[in-house]
C-alpha cells in the first residue's frame, strides 16, 4: 500500500479559492489564475478559510528540491502512489492540490475527470524561488512557462492539432481568446492571410508559429524560463511571405535575382511573371508602363514598396496600399503634344521653338520672385504691331485700345532682368532645393529611425543612427535662416542690396556645424553600407524611402553627400554674382569677403578629402585645351566624364564640329578640335610642348543646364542629344544640340550621369526626370547629310569666309592693333602727324589713312587673301 503518511510541515494554513466560486469550466480566461494568498487581507471576511493539503504523487514524492521547496513556503504535504485514495474524497475543511510530474499518465487522466486542482513541480520550485505563496489555476498547472501570455490562433484547419495546442498553452499557465484584441499578447498563426493577421500587423502584436509552443513545452521544467522572452521566441516569427508565391516584373537581373534570394529567406516562393500559381506580382512601377497580359482577380500587382515593407515591418503589408496603377502625367502630355506641331513657316518655327523651349524648361523654373519692373506707364503702352493686324476691325481696335487703360487687376510688363539678380535667384533657387534634400534626409530617414515602437523593434542602434547622420540635423538648421533671408532680400530686391551679408552672418554656425560631418562622411557611408549588408530590415527600410519621389532614385549615401559639395557650390555663385556686380556697389567688398568666410569653413575640413587623382585629370584638359580658363582648376572639383560629339545646331560652334565635352562634378567645359594646330612654343629649356588639340569655347556651369533633352531616333537623327541652356546674360533660354561620335559611349548612361551632377549642383533630388524624350524634328535637329562630301565643302567655305570677313572688317578690328599696325610701318614724322591728326579728328583717322603708304599695303594684301580665298572655294565647289 502506497505510504499515505501526513508530513508535518508546520501549522501555517494557506488559502484556497473555493471551486464553486471559480469553476474552471465557466471561469472567464483573464480570471484564471490567483494566489493562496490573495484573500489574506482584502478577501478575509468574503471567502472561507480552508487547509490546504498537498500531495505528492509518484515521481513528485522522490523529488527532494520539491520537498524542500514545499517547506520553504510553509506548506504540507503528503506523498502516495495511489491517487484513487484521495480522488473520492470531498471533505470541505481541505483543499488538495495534486503534484504530478507527468500530465500524460493515467494518474492525470483520473485526477483531471473530477475536477482535481493539478499543478506540476515546475510551480511549486517557481513560487518557492521567488517567496511567494503557491500558484492556483482552475486548470491543471504544469509549470508559468507562459504566465501572463494571451494568445489568439488564426489560419488553423486541424481542430485536433489546435486542441492540443491549447491544452499546452493552459499547462504553460497561458491562457486562450477567441477573439483578437488588444489584451492578446501573442498571435499563433499557420498563413499570413485574414483579418486577425492584419490586426496583429498594426498593433506591432508578435506573430509566431505553433513551433513555439511545442519548444516551448519542450522546456517546461526549466524554472527560471519564460516563453515570452523575446531572444527565444524571434527564431518562431512567422515569415511575412509565408504562404506566398511572388513573381516580379521589370526589374533588372540583378534586383530581381536579389529579390528572389530575399523571398525564400523570408518564407515564401517565387516563380516566373505569368506563373498561375502566383499569389502576388511585384512591379518595378518606374519601369513598367502597361502590364504584359490581364491579372486575374486572386492577383495581387503591387509596387515594390509593398515587398520591402513587408521585410521591414517582418510581416506581410497589406496590399491594399500598394496595389500597382498605371501613371500618366497630363504635364508631361501637354509637353509631348507641343513638341508635335511643326509649322511650315521659318518664322512660326522660331516661335514654336521659343516655346517648346519654354515649356521644356517650365517645370525647372521654381523662382517666386518677380523681376524689377518697367516704369507704370509702359505696362498700358498699345504695341503697334496689334493695331496693324488685318485681323482686327475697327470694333476689335476699339475694344484693344479700352483694355490697355491701366488697371488694378492688370499683370505687370517685366524689363530685362539684370544678371546680378539673376545669379542672387539661382543661389535662392539651390539653396532651397538643397534644404528640401536635407528635409528629406530627416523626414524620411532620420526620424522614422529614430522613433520609438517601431514595429518589430528598433531597425538601428542609436549609436549607428548618430554616426550615419552627425550634424545634418545642425547643418538643416542654418541653411534653413539662409533660405529665409535670401528670400525675404529677392522679394524686395535693390541692386544695392548685400547678398555677402547674408552669408556672413552665418559664417560661425557654418565652421561649427559642417567639418563635423564632412570630415567623418567616410564613416557615415561605411556604416550606411556594412548596415544595410548584415540587416535585412534596414536594407528593406532603405529600398522602400529611396524608392520614393523625394529621394530621386538616390541612395541615402548619395543624398548625404550633398553636405559635402555644397560650400564649394555657394562659393562659385558668389562669384559669379561678384563678377556681376558694379566696383562701386558696396557689396562687391562683402562678397568677396563671404567668399573668404567660406574658403575659411573648407580649411576646417580634412585636406585627405581631396582627390588627387582628379586634380591630375583637371591638369590634363587644361593643358589639351587652348584658352582654357584658369578658374577650371579647383580643390573641390574633379573630372567625371569625357565625351566627343559632333555640333548640329549654329550654338555653341558652328554644325559640323567635332566637340568634346568634358563633364566636371560641377560645371561642363566645351571645347572644339583645332582646324590648324602650329607647334610653335617652346619652353626655357628649348623643349617643345605638344600643342594643344582643342580650342576653348565655353565653361558652362551645370547650374545653367535647365532641361536635357534625349533625340529619339529616327531616319535623319541618329544618337543625338540636346541641352537647354540659360545663362544669366541671356533672356531666352539656348538649344546646343549634339551628335555622339563614336560607340563607346552609351547615350542612355552618359544622359543620365549628366542629369545626376546637373541635380546635385542645384541640389534637386529628382535627378532623372530632367531627361525628357524629344522628337528632334520638333525641334528642327538633324544628322542627315553630316559626312557627305557637300557638307564638308560647305562647312569649309563658311570657316573660310569667317577668316575674310574679319580680315575685310575694320570695325571688328581692336582700335590699338590699328593703330600699331600703322605706327609700325611710317616714318618717324607720319607717326607724330598721324597721332596729331587722330586727337583732332577722332572717327575719320580711318579715312585719311588711306593716303599714307602704310595703308596701301595693307589694302594689297587684304586683295592678296581675297583671291586666295576664291580660289580654294572654286576648287572646293
Amino acid at each position: 500500500m502506497a505510504d499515505s503518511s501526513i508530513v508535518t510541515l508546520g501549522t501555517a494554513r494557506s488559502l484556497l479559492v473555493d471551486s464553486s466560486v471559480y469553476d474552471s469550466r465557466i471561469a472567464e480566461t483573464t480570471k484564471d489564475h490567483v494566489f493562496l494568498g490573495m484573500a489574506c487581507e482584502d478577501g478575509e471576511d468574503m471567502l472561507p478559510k480552508v487547509e490546504t493539503r498537498v500531495v505528492l504523487v509518484g515521481e513528485a514524492c522522490r523529488n527532494g528540491a520539491l520537498v524542500k521547496a514545499l517547506q520553504d513556503i510553509h506548506t504540507p504535504c503528503i506523498t502516495t502512489d495511489n491517487v484513487q485514495e484521495f480522488g473520492d474524497e470531498e471533505n470541505p475543511d481541505f483543499e488538495t492540490v495534486f503534484v504530478l510530474a507527468d500530465f500524460d499518465s493515467p494518474d492525470y487522466s483520473y485526477l483531471y475527470k473530477r475536477d482535481s486542482r493539478i499543478v506540476g513541480p515546475p510551480v511549486v520550485l517557481h513560487c518557492a524561488a521567488k517567496e511567494e505563496p503557491l500558484q492556483f489555476s482552475c486548470r491543471p498547472l504544469y509549470s508559468t512557462t507562459m504566465l501572463n501570455l494571451s494568445l489568439c490562433f488564426t489560419g488553423f484547419r486541424n481542430k485536433e492539432e489546435m486542441k492540443n495546442l491549447v491544452n499546452l498553452v493552459h499547462h504553460m499557465g497561458g491562457t486562450i481568446r477567441k477573439d483578437f484584441s488588444t489584451k492578446v499578447t501573442h498571435l499563433i498563426a499557420y498563413s499570413t492571410h485574414g483579418e486577425k493577421y492584419r490586426l496583429a500587423v498594426c498593433l506591432g502584436t508578435p506573430i509566431l508559429t505553433p513551433s513555439w509552443i511545442l519548444k516551448a513545452w519542450e522546456r517546461r521544467d526549466d524554472v527560471y524560463f519564460h516563453a515570452g522572452e523575446e531572444e527565444f521566441r524571434t527564431e518562431f516569427k512567422v515569415p511575412p511571405f509565408q504562404d506566398c508565391i511572388l513573381s516580379f516584373l521589370g526589374f533588372s537581373e540583378e534586383d530581381k535575382a536579389n529579390m528572389e534570394e530575399r523571398t525564400l529567406k523570408h518564407g515564401g516562393g517565387y516563380r516566373e511573371f505569368g506563373d498561375e500559381s502566383c499569389t502576388h506580382m511585384v512591379v518595378e512601377e518606374n519601369s513598367v508602363k502597361e502590364l504584359p497580359f490581364s491579372p486575374s482577380k486572386k492577383l495581387f500587382v503591387v509596387k515594390q514598396e509593398w515587398f520591402w515593407g513587408s521585410i521591414q515591418m517582418d510581416a506581410r503589408a497589406g496590399e491594399s496600399m500598394y496595389l500597382y496603377e498605371k501613371n500618366d502625367s497630363p504635364a508631361m502630355k501637354k509637353a509631348v503634344s507641343l513638341l508635335s506641331l511643326v509649322t511650315p513657316n521659318s518664322n512660326r518655327k522660331r516661335r514654336r521653338l521659343r516655346d517648346t523651349l519654354a515649356q521644356l524648361t517650365k517645370e525647372t523654373e521654381i523662382s517666386p520672385f518677380p523681376p524689377p519692373r518697367k516704369r507704370p506707364s509702359a505696362e498700358h503702352s498699345l504695341s503697334m504691331g496689334s493695331l496693324l493686324d488685318i485681323s482686327n476691325t475697327p470694333e476689335t481696335c476699339k475694344a484693344l485700345a479700352e483694355s490697355s487703360k491701366p488697371s488694378r487687376s492688370s499683370t505687370p510688363v517685366v524689363t530685362k532682368q539684370s544678371a546680378r539678380w539673376q545669379v542672387s535667384k539661382e543661389l535662392y533657387q539651390t539653396e532651397s532645393n538643397y534644404v528640401d534634400i536635407l528635409s528629406t534626409i530627416l523626414q524620411l530617414f532620420k526620424h522614422p529611425l529614430d522613433r520609438e515602437g517601431q514595429v518589430g523593434g528598433p531597425i538601428l542602434a542609436q549609436e549607428e543612427i548618430k554616426t550615419i547622420f552627425g550634424s545634418i540635423p545642425d547643418i538643416y538648421e542654418v541653411h534653413t535662416r539662409i533660405k529665409h533671408d535670401l528670400e525675404e532680400l529677392l522679394t524686395d530686391w535693390r541692386e544695392e542690396r548685400s547678398v555677402g551679408d547674408i552669408i556672413l552672418k552665418y559664417s560661425k554656425e557654418l565652421v561649427k556645424a559642417y567639418p563635423p560631418f564632412v570630415n567623418f562622411f567616410e564613416m557615415s557611408k561605411e556604416t550606411v553600407v556594412r548596415c544595410e549588408k548584415q540587416k535585412p530590415r534596414f536594407h528593406a527600410f532603405l529600398k522602400i524611402n529611396q524608392s520614393k519621389p523625394e529621394c530621386g532614385r538616390q541612395t541615402l549615401v548619395e543624398l548625404l553627400i550633398r553636405p559635402v559639395q555644397r560650400l564649394p557650390s555657394v562659393a562659385l555663385l558668389l562669384n559669379d554674382i561678384k563678377k556681376h556686380t558694379a566696383d562701386d556697389n558696396p557689396d562687391k567688398i562683402t562678397l568677396e569677403k563671404a567668399i573668404d568666410s567660406l574658403k575659411e569653413v573648407m580649411t576646417h575640413i580634412n585636406e585627405d578629402k581631396r582627390k588627387t587623382e582628379g586634380q591630375k585629370q583637371i591638369f590634363d584638359v587644361v593643358y589639351e585645351v587652348d584658352g582654357c580658363p584658369a578658374n577650371l582648376l579647383s580643390s573641390h572639383r574633379s573630372l567625371v566624364h569625357r565625351v566627343e560629339t559632333i555640333a548640329l545646331g549654329d550654338q555653341p560652334c558652328d554644325r559640323g564640329e567635332h566637340v568634346t565635352l568634358f563633364l566636371f562634378n560641377d560645371c561642363l567645359e566645351i571645347a572644339r578640335k583645332r582646324h590648324k594646330v602650329i607647334n610653335t612654343f617652346k619652353s626655357p629649356l628649348g623643349q617643345t610642348r605638344p600643342p594643344a588639340p582643342l580650342k576653348h569655347i565655353a565653361l558652362m556651369p551645370l547650374s545653367q543646364i535647365r532641361r536635357v533633352l534625349d533625340l529619339q531616333d529616327t531616319e535623319e537623327c541618329v544618337n543625338a542629344f540636346a541641352l537647354v541652356v540659360r545663362p544669366p546674360t541671356e533672356q531666352e533660354n539656348l538649344l546646343f544640340s549634339f551628335q555622339l561620335a563614336g560607340e563607346e559611349t552609351v547615350k542612355s548612361d552618359w544622359l543620365r550621369t549628366l542629369c545626376r551632377h546637373v541635380a546635385n549642383t542645384i541640389c534637386r533630388a529628382d535627378a532623372e526626370d530632367m531627361i525628357q524624350c524629344t522628337d528632334p524634328d520638333s525641334l528642327q535637329v538633324s544628322t542627315k547629310d553630316m559626312d557627305s562630301t557637300l557638307s564638308k565643302a560647305s562647312r569649309a567655305i563658311k570657316k573660310t569666309s569667317k577668316k575674310v570677313t574679319r580680315a575685310f572688317s575694320f570695325t571688328k578690328t581692336p582700335k590699338r592693333v590699328i593703330q600699331r599696325a600703322f605706327m609700325a610701318s611710317g616714318t618717324p614724322d607720319e607717326k607724330n602727324q598721324r597721332l596729331s591728326y587722330e586727337n583732332r579728328i577722332g572717327s575719320s583717322s580711318t579715312l585719311a589713312a588711306h593716303h599714307s603708304p602704310s595703308m596701301v599695303n595693307l589694302h594689297s594684301m587684304f586683295e592678296r587673301k581675297y583671291h586666295t580665298f576664291s580660289r580654294s572655294t572654286t576648287h572646293l565647289l
